[in-house]
């Protein structure tokens, strides 16, 4: 299937690890130009590297804490400096604190709304006079507590059900300008945070955290986590010319975990 993403322009955020590098790398396989962007300069460098050796799109990189609105406009104008403009926006964030209700204060309660939502509304703000150029997509990375919250996670529960209602929201606004708008939310998928999880889990519970990903995994029918390429698959997809018209919908990547119909 021709994907049509060869010289398309793209800025993946939070893409020094885990889920964000995965789908900025299948980009930048398709032939996309792919910008690059995390608080880490060391990690970015080394992920740029890495991906620049498959010699298909154009890799930049740029330094952004997506909680700093003027970091953010940074980040959008090195963008469009860089490849002319913005075809596709992947909005990604890493997840906050765990944690009940009774165990989060304010302040942590604050800075989740700006790291995991506020985040997406402004840089979607931004870099959306260059999405309506020639219609483009947005993909906003969730996650699968959109329709299951899960336990001891009671802020990301929370504010990634908001990035659900904003991705519904701006689907129907967008449309006009030919902008698809879709969230995709992993499940169990194998990143650095899943491991701290399973952790945390292993600590209170006060069981190996092999036990507790053996646990995990028999809770899932297809018996195994995922990993970020199987989840960079479906983003990568939604992003592409292979999807003309699906938009306002929430596509989740958990191995059938997920019991709701």
């Amino acid at each position: 299937m021709e994907m049509g993403l060869k010289g398309k322009r793209v800025l993946v955020v939070a893409s020094s690890q885990g889920l964000g590098k995965a789908i900025a790398e299948l980009f930048v396989r398709e032939g996309a130009n792919v910008m690059l962007a995390s608080r880490n300069q060391d990690r970015l460098k080394s992920v740029q590297s890495q991906l620049e050796e498959f010699r298909q799109g154009k890799v930049g990189m740029v330094t952004c804490d997506i909680t700093q609105p003027d970091q953010i406009q940074h980040m959008v104008d090195e963008t469009v400096k860089e490849f002319g403009g913005i075809d596709i926006l992947v909005n990604n964030a890493g997840g906050p604190p765990a944690g009940g209700f009774e165990e989060i204060d304010d302040d942590a309660w604050q800075a989740a709304f700006e790291l995991n939502l506020l985040s997406y509304i402004r840089i979607i703000r931004a870099t959306l006079p260059y999405l309506k150029e020639d219609g483009g997509r947005i993909i906003n990375i969730a996650s699968s507590s959109i329709r299951e919250p899960i336990p001891g996670l009671i802020l990301s529960n929370t504010f990634r059900m908001g990035i659900l209602g904003l991705a519904k929201t701006l689907a129907d606004e967008l449309a006009p300008f030919h902008i698809l708008v879709n969230t995709v939310a992993p499940g169990r998928i194998l990143t650095d945070r899943i491991s701290q999880l399973d952790e945390i889990n292993a600590n209170k519970k006060e069981i190996s955290k092999e036990e507790i990903k053996k646990r995990a995994e028999e809770r899932i029918p297809l018996g195994r986590s995922g990993t970020p390429e199987e989840f960079a698959k479906v983003v990568v997809f939604l992003a592409s010319e292979a999807n003309t018209y699906m938009t306002g919908s929430s596509f989740f990547v958990d191995g059938g975990k997920l019991r709701s119909v």
